[in-house]
């Protein structure tokens, strides 16, 4: 059973929602990207979305694509990220690592070399944003047999074929992502995300994370009532964007708590 199984179960057992933040790796300091990453953790994470910067996003919305220019100015590169997450493991043998990025780093790598490298550094899931299912099996099977989750997304607009295209070939959770848009839109709404899940649950037995529009403790909460996990990225990106260096691990600490204790009620 894998980290992100191990998690997931437990959840379900103490009947709690997972909390799953995204930070981008490399910024707003290379150096500090493990400082962050615990930091998260001490605020409640359980799983944590890290992820790769690349210069040509397609589902990033301002927010994160800043984040990406700047880690990428800064010279952050695959190997940089993965060098991160073994030095998590220095510290944290338990909370679940996802990579979270685009198909490009990874083929230059070689999907070969990077299993390898991503078992070696820690990593526990991948999701590849411009992987489609259907394109996938053998990437998906590369990654299983090398110990790794590939995580898919599905959106609102995902036909029951689409679904069960992911539910063959995903393993840990799935992403479904809330609305038509890019990460950082507005325009949620719960009662749609509440409605796509059982169709979704109907193909896929894995949980089901939401993320897109997630903001803050009550959103979060709304969501989690009709999902398994909720993803916060945007909100945190900005946080480390607008706080002071001095006052940034204390910032995402705090701000994760608080979202923690509305997921259980608090």
């Amino acid at each position: 059973m894998s980290r992100i199984e191990k998690t997931f179960a437990a959840l379900a057992e103490q009947g709690r929602k997972g909390l799953i933040p995204f930070m981008t790796a490399g910024d707003p300091d290379p150096a500090r990207t493990v400082e962050f990453m615990h930091a998260l953790v001490a605020g409640g994470a359980d799983v944590i979305e890290l992820g790769v910067p690349f210069s040509d996003p397609m589902a990033d919305g301002p927010v994160i694509q800043r984040s990406s220019e700047r880690a990428l100015a800064r010279g952050v590169s695959l190997r940089n990220v993965l060098d991160d997450v073994k030095r998590f493991r220095e510290r944290d043998s338990e909370t679940p690592v996802v990579l979270m990025g685009y198909a490009n780093p990874i083929e230059r790598m070689g999907t070969a070399a990077f299993a390898t490298a991503a078992t070696q550094a820690g990593v526990d899931g991948v999701l590849v944003v411009d992987y489609p299912p259907e394109e996938s099996i053998d990437f998906a099977a590369a990654m299983r047999s090398a110990g790794i989750d590939p995580i898919f997304l599905l959106a609102p607009t995902s036909t029951d074929e689409r679904i069960a295209s992911v539910g063959k070939v995903a393993s840990g959770y799935v992403y479904y992502v809330s609305l038509k848009g890019v990460t950082g839109a507005a325009n949620l709404d719960v009662s749609s995300i509440a409605s796509k899940i059982p169709a979704i649950k109907s193909h896929v037995r894995l949980p089901v994370g939401v993320g897109f529009g997630i903001r803050d403790a009550s959103t979060a909460r709304a969501v989690a009532e009709v999902s398994d996990a909720v993803v916060i990225g945007s909100r945190i990106v900005q946080l480390l964007e607008e706080t002071p260096p001095e006052a940034a691990a204390s910032a995402l600490t705090a701000f994760v708590a608080e979202v923690r204790r509305a997921l259980d009620g608090q």
